[in-house]
């Protein structure tokens, strides 16, 4: 990637008021470090500062200090920030949390020192930290140079004192913004120690600390800048893009039962051994979108827009992909997907794919599923495609279908036994009668009347059935698991 590239694409926010001198320090070493000739080559860059009003490192502090910084990294989206500079050691305790929450590239401080040490003092395996008790006790620096085969040396306590801490947050501490006197004495005490423990180097663990490292004065071994590490490192865009996790969009509502239904079958589809190996799932319930069989076959309401809204929003939550759980709603995703920018998962020619792929000598398909849905083709023509021949039931078997999904004791209503069922079994011994040996339960509720992948006829003859939603679920699965290309959004499927 190219210098002016990488600016092009970037969009810097950084969270300031940690503390607030130390943050406008890195900031100002941020601008300083951008190797521009002039106003406009400079990055963009948001400064925030938004004072935390906590004090102390207990749990509840911590906590307080985790969301503060989750809001103003989730504000920094709104706005169209990609990377996030963070500059505070103690939040970067809980780096992996921030991170795994949102889908901007948090530049990590940390691991910026540790590739400045690397580069700039290679021969260097024993450094010294000045670093606040809370850190050290988080071995957060051990975390990071231990790995890459340094020794992390922190100073000794003085009559129980932890030297850097009071020199930072003591009651005239730096952050109180007092950078001469008592502190810079502490902290040049807390060095000698170091440097008294065979350290080669010393690295400046809190940000504040750089505020004062000219009046500590120069000491017998290299001291390391983190902040003007940090900046630098930040504009040199070497570090990874930001690790996202797969996310599956789910329209839901269309049916409501059936949702859930597909969202067991997206469950138990998962290969997971623990809660945090299952797929990410956004789901927008959206009932109100308008039946897709009234504006089929009748004069219902359009419910073109309100299903593209809902895969807007889907879009918008970062879904990846967009799985519809509604046959008949597969009639209108030609008209929205070109609108798009993620692919709908066109779970009819999924379906039609594993008839393929597991009967391959067959020729004939029986298809239940609503008037709306036969009335629209959909499945007609994605057999075709692959060379199968649609079989539907005759009229007045179709109409014991419908009332089978619509009726006053139908499946939408509530029910999945009775006459629900009595009616769903006369229309399979219709197509079994008519010679199919494949079925596809063509409605998204028809599986919970007939849960089996077998079904028996009034005559004896077995018929096997084609659930299309554990189809799409699977394929979901598929998708997010292997991290496969996905498909073409314009001929998702």
């Amino acid at each position: 990637m190219t210098a002016g590239n990488f600016k092009s694409e970037r969009k810097f926010g950084v969270v300031g008021g940690l503390g607030p001198l130390a943050s406008a320090d890195v900031f100002f070493k941020l601008v300083m470090s951008t190797p521009a000739t002039s106003d406009a080559e400079h990055f963009d860059v948001v400064f925030e500062q938004h004072p935390f009003r906590s004090s102390g490192t207990g749990s509840e502090a911590t906590t307080q200090r985790k969301l503060h910084i989750f809001d103003m990294i989730n504000g920094f989206e709104k706005r169209g920030v990609t990377t996030v500079v963070l500059p505070c050691f103690l939040s970067h305790t809980f780096i992996d949390e921030l991170k795994a929450n949102s889908p901007l590239q948090i530049v990590d401080m940390v691991e910026a020192v540790r590739s400045h040490v690397r580069r700039k003092f290679p021969a260097v395996r024993r450094v010294g930290v000045l670093a606040s008790d809370y850190t050290r006790g988080r071995r957060l620096f051990e975390k990071y140079f231990s790995a890459s085969e340094f020794e992390v040396v922190h100073p000794r306590l003085r009559d129980n004192v932890d030297l850097v801490t009071e020199a930072v947050y003591g009651p005239d501490g730096v952050k109180s913004g007092n950078l001469r006197g008592r502190p810079v004495e502490l902290l040049r005490e807390a060095c000698e120690d170091l440097i008294a423990q065979g350290v080669n180097i010393i690295v400046l663990g809190m940000t504040e600390i750089a505020l004062v490292a000219d009046e500590i004065g120069p000491l017998r071994v290299p001291m390391v800048d983190s902040n003007l590490a940090y900046a630098q490192y930040v504009v040199s865009g070497q570090y990874g893009s930001a690790e996202t996790v797969f996310k599956v969009g789910v329209v839901g509502g269309v049916g409501p039962l059936a949702t859930v239904d597909f969202i067991q079958k997206i469950v138990r589809s998962t290969p997971a051994k623990r809660d945090q190996d299952h797929i990410k799932l956004l789901v927008e319930q959206n009932p109100q979108i308008p039946d897709r069989t009234e504006s089929l076959i009748g004069d219902g309401p359009d419910p073109t827009v309100s299903l593209y809204a809902t895969c807007k929003r889907l879009e918008a939550g970062d879904a990846d992909i967009i799985a519809i759980p509604c046959n008949t709603a597969h009639a209108f995703v030609e008209r929205i997907q070109p609108y798009l920018n993620i692919p709908i998962v066109n779970m009819l020619t999924v379906t039609v794919r594993y008839l393929r792929e597991t009967f391959p000598a067959l020729r004939a398909v029986g298809v239940l599923a609503t008037s709306g849905t036969v009335a629209s083709r959909v499945y007609e023509k994605a057999l075709e495609l692959q060379g199968l021949h649609q079989v539907v039931p005759g009229p007045a078997l179709q109409t014991r279908v419908m009332d089978a999904i619509y009726g006053k004791e139908g499946v939408k209503a509530g029910f999945t036994t009775g006459r629900c069922q009595d009616d769903i079994a006369a229309a399979v011994d219709g197509l079994i009668a008519q010679g199919v040996e494949v079925i596809i339960l063509g409605c998204t509720e028809l599986p919970l009347l007939l849960p089996h992948k077998e079904f028996v006829g009034a005559n004896g003859t077995l018929v096997s059935l084609v659930d299309p939603t554990d189809v799409l679920a699977r394929q979901c699965v598929t998708y997010a698991t292997s991290a496969a290309e996905l498909p073409h959004r314009n001929a998702a499927g």
